[in-house]
């Protein structure tokens, strides 16, 4: 500690004479980060609506030119589509091919010349797919969303990537600004801008970065902009700044002094414990209430002191997540178990995994990029991934927060709404958001007891979520009473201290294993695996 006082007095003394000029430079760039990538999220957010409302015209017109037409190619069918090219502004074609490419007809019988730029992509919660083209002599992409027309025939509809061409496009775009529309397996359809290219080798700390997802389509918005072009556009206020910190250095050292000793251990060891790997994934099993089966786990987390003390985690959660230390810390915590869960997964694919998310993540889409990173390439898929979103804390960014859920819909990702019931949502919070699952809290399972008939808040809940075709996880089933009264209600999944606590990565995985090979009753296993444990 003594050590730490005197490093700490040395780098102060060092740096006085560099104080002003660091605070300035330090308020600056983070004014300019913000301002900035707010105009960048904007920017973002109209491109990646305009593609979502580009493509949802497409799909729109593709359905009812085919319900509308009982025969492809007769004259209803042209008149059909040559309507809803009038009618439609983003819709430039229709074409009825078979499955080698071979044209049987379009809506005005010139012949449609593309050419394939992509393979086709599934559009999620939809029949259609999706291809990126080169469409006659336009110079900006364009989109085929195809639906198969029984065994051997499609039919496509083509709608432009932009609603302009590239280079009017390009007038909007600020100076030294990049642009990149690419789809959600990263292959790149059009990159605009100064620069040509996305560098991957350049570091992230270079632009100015902001990304979107055009809704459910498997496409994706990014805008980069070269910090120090940003930068240089506040020049005046970098002077006024400096000339003030100079004025208050003296008053400034003395709060950074102040602070540092106002300063407690908590923050450093957290820190320190999550860079160490001391925050650890155990696993709650979930459980089929119909059939008995192991399903899925969600993953909560211990602090493993290397004491051997265990701390549970409302007594730092809470703590790390007004740090901003729970981003990190779920990283590490994803990181452990790919490593741990990665074989069950692969023998197990219907396994589901639920990881707990903060509002943080959720005003950072670093999240998707980190899903990927970690999960893109592991023996988990990303449809076995659940992420839940805490309803103790309202989601403020509402733009932010529907990209992030938009990214991890687009991957396969599921997401749930935890501690239904408790705090801010609603039933139209919880449609806006698009959630799959709704996981209610143990406070109204508590609400049951024996020769229960009906508790009329859980079961309200339960209408809900039935309402909005969700899933339904219930969690905290302590008793008999509670499980049989759910199943009878309809809730199919379960976890709670009946079943098992959260377990070990090593015990859970056995009794994963275990259950798997024998096809037994998961309830009566896990129930012994908590007594023995």
């Amino acid at each position: 500690m003594k050590f730490n006082i005197s490093h700490l007095l040395m780098l102060l003394g060092a740096a006085v004479a560099l104080v002003p000029i660091v605070a300035v430079d330090f308020v600056i760039d983070a004014y300019v980060e913000h301002q900035e990538k707010s105009v960048a999220e904007r920017h973002v957010s109209v491109d990646s609506s305009t593609v979502a409302s580009s493509a949802s015209e497409g799909v729109a017109a593709l359905r009812k030119v085919s319900s509308d037409s009982p025969s492809l190619c007769a004259q209803t069918f042209v008149q059909n589509a040559q309507a809803a090219v009038q009618n439609n502004v983003s819709v430039l074609q229709f074409v009825v091919e078979n499955s080698d490419g071979t044209q049987y007809c379009d809506a005005f019988g010139t012949g449609v010349s593309y050419a394939p730029l992509s393979t086709a992509l599934p559009i999620p919660g939809q029949s259609e797919t999706l291809t990126v083209v080169r469409y006659g002599a336009m110079d900006a992409p364009v989109l085929k969303v195809t639906q198969e027309i029984g065994e051997t025939r499609k039919l496509s509809v083509f709608v432009p990537l932009l609603p302009q061409s590239i280079e009017s496009h390009l007038r909007t775009m600020a100076p030294s600004t990049m642009k990149r529309f690419s789809l959600t397996n990263n292959q790149p359809i059009l990159v605009l801008g100064t620069s040509g290219e996305f560098e991957a080798d350049k570091a992230p700390d270079d632009f100015i970065l902001a990304a979107g997802y055009a809704s459910q389509f498997p496409i994706k918005v990014e805008l980069a902009i070269p910090f120090d072009v940003a930068r240089s556009h506040y020049r005046d206020l970098d002077l006024v700044f400096t000339v003030l910190a100079a004025l208050l250095s003296g008053a400034f050292l003395l709060g950074v002094l102040s602070y540092f000793r106002r300063s407690r251990v908590p923050a450093f060891n957290l820190e320190r414990a999550i860079e160490r790997n001391e925050i650890k994934p155990y696993y709650q099993p979930v459980i089929n209430l119909r059939t008995g089966d192991l399903v899925g786990c969600e993953v909560l987390c211990r602090w493993e002191k290397p004491n051997g003390r265990v701390v549970p985690p409302n007594s730092f959660i809470e703590y790390a997540e007004n740090t901003g230390l729970a981003i990190p810390m779920t990283v590490s915590l994803m990181q452990q178990v790919r490593g741990d869960l990665s074989e069950l997964c692969k023998t197990i694919p219907n396994f589901k995994i639920s990881i707990n998310l903060f509002e943080g993540h959720f005003r950072d889409g670093g999240i998707v990029e980190d899903v990927q990173a970690i999960f893109g390439n592991s023996p988990i898929s990303y449809r076995q991934l659940v992420f839940e979103i805490t309803e103790r804390r309202p989601l403020r960014n509402t733009l932010a927060a529907t990209s992030v859920i938009s990214g991890l819909h687009a991957l396969g990702c599921r997401l749930a709404m935890d501690d239904v019931g408790t705090g801010h949502s609603n039933l139209a919070y919880l449609a806006t958001l698009g959630v799959d699952v709704i996981k209610i809290d143990r406070i109204f399972v508590d609400m049951i007891k024996k020769d229960t008939t009906q508790v009329p808040v859980l079961d309200g809940l339960i209408a809900m979520g039935k309402d909005l075709d969700c899933e339904i996880v219930a969690e905290g089933v302590e008793t008999e009473e509670q499980a049989l009264y759910l199943r009878a209600h309809g809730v199919v999944h379960a976890q709670g201290y009946i079943f098992a606590p959260a377990l070990k990565a090593k015990i859970f995985i056995e009794l994963a294993t275990a259950l798997h090979r024998s096809g037994g009753n998961a309830r009566d296993v896990l129930a012994r695996v908590a007594t023995a444990n």
